[in-house]
């Protein structure tokens, strides 16, 4: 039992050391998800040595391991709940009397055809504004969107996993279908009017996934760049989407400092939206970043659509305030340096993006 708890233990180790160098690869980059699960392994295996072990200087050494395990992994993941304090302010007084927007934000899975499931989660948000992410045309037909609800869109469509769909109960000013790091990953970039006045800008990603075997230098890139591009805004902004990315991974984290943008998960909760399917393999890839401008009223993860994403709910009332509760921390030179490598490495390379063929 000893030999297989070491192996366990140390594992459970190497894994937790891989998230400490932050080099733009998926062979380091997936270690990064499952913080929570290799945890709470950790956890078990301390707790099974402690009772089942007899004293040696291998099972110190198991010990130490787990230990080790669970404090960095810990560390890593309790921001992302109430033990934490918040970044983003709650918005404490009557909603009906300040602006807000309200978003639906959903990754439907192009290969999933359960239309309906989608828009019963929609009709359940009753949102103002819904974002699908990996729509193809089939699945911009399917959704069925009623316009006299919803009078304002933006769509691109494409059937290699990165089509993108949006409506609006507010007006959009402006927008733009912007391929910032490769011409088949598209983002969105618009200017959305309240009825009541005031305007924010809401940028909509989904950057590519992690695989093992490829780097994840066009991910970090596009993120990166965003990061830069909304730096110095100083407006009302929003960036949401699926991030292909865990909330405490480095290049997250480089992103909101670099942005200076909050992440209303923390000191709340992790809102694990994938792997729909599995519960015992899930982490938080689907997020939504705010400016200061805004306070949080209320975030929700919504019920099952088939897809191996959960849709995400979130309300923001747009207020005055433009000093968070608790500020990131500010970005280093290394940061910028980081970011600055990553854009230029991936705007010289000519290739498709991961996982084009996945849904096909």
């Amino acid at each position: 039992m000893i030999w297989i708890l070491a192996l366990i233990a140390f594992a459970c180790a190497l894994t937790t050391l891989a998230g400490f160098f932050p080099l733009p690869h998926g062979l380091l980059r997936i270690f990064d998800f499952p913080r929570l699960q290799n945890a709470f392994i950790a956890a078990a295996g301390l707790i099974t040595t402690l009772l089942l072990v007899e004293a040696s200087v291998l099972r110190t050494l198991v010990l130490l391991a787990f230990a080790f395990t669970m404090a960095v992994q810990a560390y890593a993941i309790l921001r992302f709940t109430p033990l934490w304090k918040s970044r983003s302010h709650a918005f404490d007084g009557d909603p009906e009397c300040v602006p807000t927007a309200s978003f639906f934000v959903s990754n439907v899975k192009m290969g999933n055809r359960q239309y309906e499931k989608v828009r019963e989660r929609m009709a359940e948000a009753n949102a103002d504004i819904c974002v699908f992410i990996e729509t193809d045309a089939d699945w911009i037909e399917g959704l069925y969107v009623d316009s006299e609800r919803y009078p304002f869109s933006v769509s691109h469509p494409m059937d290699n996993g990165y089509g993108m769909h949006l409506v609006s109960r507010y007006r959009i000013i402006k927008h733009e279908v912007l391929f910032r790091l490769n011409e088949e990953v598209p983002s969105f970039d618009l200017m959305v009017e309240h009825p009541s006045g005031p305007r924010f800008r809401l940028i909509t990603v989904h950057p590519e996934p992690p695989i093992a075997t490829r780097d994840t230098v066009g991910r970090d890139a596009e993120l990166a760049l965003i990061g830069k591009e909304v730096r110095d805004y100083g407006e009302p902004l929003i960036v949401t989407g699926d991030l292909n990315d865990v909330a405490w991974s480095h290049s997250t984290r480089r992103f909101k400092r670099i942005s200076k943008l909050l992440d209303p998960r923390e000191g709340r909760g992790m809102f694990n939206t994938f792997h729909a399917d599995y519960f015992f393999l899930r982490w938080p890839l689907d997020h939504a970043f705010h400016s200061p401008h805004f306070k949080l009223i209320a975030i929700k993860r919504m019920a099952h659509i088939g897809s191996d994403h959960f849709p995400m709910y979130y309300r923001l009332a747009l207020t005055d305030t433009q000093k968070p509760k608790r500020e990131n921390s500010e970005a280093t030179a290394q940061d910028f340096e980081e970011a600055d490598e990553l854009i230029v490495e991936e705007k010289q390379r000519d290739r498709r993006p991961i996982g084009t063929d996945w849904e096909n």
